[in-house]
C-alpha cells in the first residue's frame, strides 16, 4: 500500500468521526432560551424572610406539577425561604440543585440564562420577576399585585435569531382582583 493511500484511510474515517461528535456549545447556541419565571408562592406573613403558608405551599406543588413535563434543566432562586420552598418541588421532582442569585443584580442572572441557553424556571419576587421578563427582552404586563397575585406564569422564549416573546399563563388557585371603593 503506497503511503498517501494509507494516511487516506486513516486521515478520512477520523474526520468523519469528528464531524459527528456532538457540538455542544454551539448546540445550545442554536437553540432557543425558554425561561419560566414566576414570583414566590403565598407567605404566611410580611416579615422579612417568612415561610410559606399552606396555600403556598400548596401553589408550590401545582407548579411542580404544571411544569414536570416542561423539560426544566436548572432552577433559579434568589436566597429567601419563600423563594427557595417554591422552588423546592419542582427541583426534587427534576433531581435538580436549585441555583441561587441576587434579585438585586438581574443582569447577572441574566446574562447566565442567555449563555446557558436551554430551559430554566426562575422564582423570585413581585418586584424582581417582571423586571427579569423586561431584561430577557419579554413583555412584564401590568404590575404583579403585592398582597394578593401569586400565580402568573410568565414564559419568555428567545428563539435562535435573538427576538423574544412572551407568554403569560396562570396557575394554581386563581387570583381575583377586589376593587376598593
Amino acid at each position: 500500500m503506497k503511503r498517501w493511500q494509507y494516511w487516506w484511510l486513516v486521515i478520512c474515517p477520523l474526520a468523519l468521526l469528528m464531524a459527528c461528535q456532538p457540538r455542544t456549545e454551539e448546540t445550545k447556541a442554536k437553540q432557543p432560551l425558554v425561561v419560566f419565571l414566576v414570583r414566590h408562592a403565598e407567605k404566611v406573613d410580611a416579615s422579612r424572610d417568612p415561610d410559606l403558608s399552606a396555600a403556598g405551599k400548596a401553589r408550590a406543588e401545582e407548579l411542580a406539577s404544571g411544569l414536570r413535563d416542561a423539560k426544566i434543566e436548572h432552577v433559579h432562586s434568589s436566597d429567601y425561604i419563600r423563594t427557595r420552598d417554591t422552588a423546592a418541588p419542582i427541583a426534587a421532582r427534576l433531581k435538580l440543585t436549585v441555583e441561587l442569585y441576587d434579585p438585586k443584580d438581574l443582569s447577572v442572572l441574566v446574562k447566565k440564562l442567555r449563555e446557558a441557553g436551554g430551559r430554566h424556571l426562575v422564582v423570585g419576587h413581585s418586584t424582581s420577576t417582571p423586571v427579569a421578563v423586561k431584561l430577557l427582552g419579554g413583555e412584564p404586563g401590568p404590575p404583579i399585585v403585592e398582597s394578593a397575585e401569586f400565580d402568573r406564569l410568565y414564559i419568555v422564549t428567545i428563539d435562535t435569531k435573538g427576538e423574544a416573546s412572551t407568554v403569560l399563563v396562570r396557575y394554581g388557585k386563581p387570583f381575583k382582583k377586589v376593587d376598593i371603593e
